[in-house]
């Protein structure tokens, strides 16, 4: 037979001794004790922890002045960095624009440098007592707000709109009835208000101007009702607007709705050659500087 290990047998042997507990007192180990082995790892139950009270919600109308204050300061923003509304005051841009029509100005492209170019819309300020004399409407306190944050059109400042179609360097002329021509080439003009020349025959309109650098020729489609350039020709810059004077391009009617359209460039200014004069002067100004370096390094080379 073989070896058998003595020792205690399942179920028999010493009864279980009793544990001394922390305090000090005997207590007996197993179901109901500190320390189950039929249940290890498992504590006594603890109460259940209070669920957290669900937050209030605030009252809309508290958020109410602190979602128009955001607002507000919003079209601040837009109104001084990218786009403002602007209202028609009179019939000078027919058909194009109509007397209270809204147009929104792009404002963005200028602070990146970028100037106007033949064809645009553009609104200006007032360069030089223009609009001398021509009434101001008086807005109250309310449209002063409205107008101050870009909401409303502005009504107290002083600003025009015509269209460019001569800038910095062009030779711009008008004789008899027109066309009107933009460095030697005649304009086809369908924007010009229907029954209007494309010149007028008083003498004012009779001209033939370069625009000095940095400054724009702008006349109104509604050619016999528009007091543009040719108008200004005895003031300083002879007519023409200077560019820091120029707000923005009009890229959109935005009302009333049912003449909601764009505003593009017409495709007469992109006819070829237009450009030709203002795009040779810096080509011709290099030459006639660099050909006086050229003529004394050939002198230096022959006395050599």
């Amino acid at each position: 037979m073989g070896d058998v290990a003595v020792g205690a047998q399942e179920g028999h042997g010493e009864a279980e001794r009793p544990q001394e507990g922390p305090d000090g007192l005997d207590r007996p180990v197993g179901p109901g004790g500190p320390a189950d082995p039929a249940h290890p790892g498992e504590e006594a139950a603890e109460p259940a922890a209070e669920a957290p009270k669900a937050k209030r919600q605030r009252s809309f109308w508290k958020e109410l002045p602190l979602l128009i204050g955001i607002a507000l300061v919003l079209a601040l923003l837009i109104k001084t960095f990218l786009v403002q509304a602007f209202s028609i005051p009179s019939d000078s841009m027919q058909n194009t624009l109509q007397r209270g029509d809204r147009v929104l100005v792009d404002k963005l492209t200028p602070w990146f440098g970028s100037k106007p170019e033949r064809g645009e819309v553009v609104v200006f300020h007032d360069p030089g007592n223009w609009l001398q004399g021509e009434p101001t409407p008086q807005p109250n306190a309310v449209q002063k707000v409205l107008s101050f944050v870009g909401l409303m059109p502005s009504a107290e400042e002083k600003d025009l709109i015509k269209r460019v179609v001569a800038v910095g360097g062009d030779t711009v002329e008008c004789k008899g009835t027109g066309p009107l021509k933009v460095n030697g080439h005649a304009l086809n003009e369908p924007y010009v208000f229907a029954g209007n020349t494309p010149c007028s025959t008083d003498p004012e309109s009779q001209f033939k101007v370069t625009v000095p650098k940095d400054r724009i020729w702008v006349m109104g489609d509604h050619r016999q009702n528009s007091a543009d350039s040719r108008y200004h020709q005895d003031q300083p810059g002879g007519g023409s607007v200077p560019v820091d004077k120029v707000v923005g391009r009009a890229l959109v009617v935005a009302w009333p709705l049912d003449r909601l359209n764009t505003l593009p460039v017409p495709s007469t200014f992109g006819q070829s050659g237009i450009g030709t004069v203002a795009a040779a002067a810096p080509g011709a100004l290099g030459l006639l500087g660099a050909a006086p370096i050229v003529l004394l390094r050939r002198r230096r080379r022959a006395s050599r």
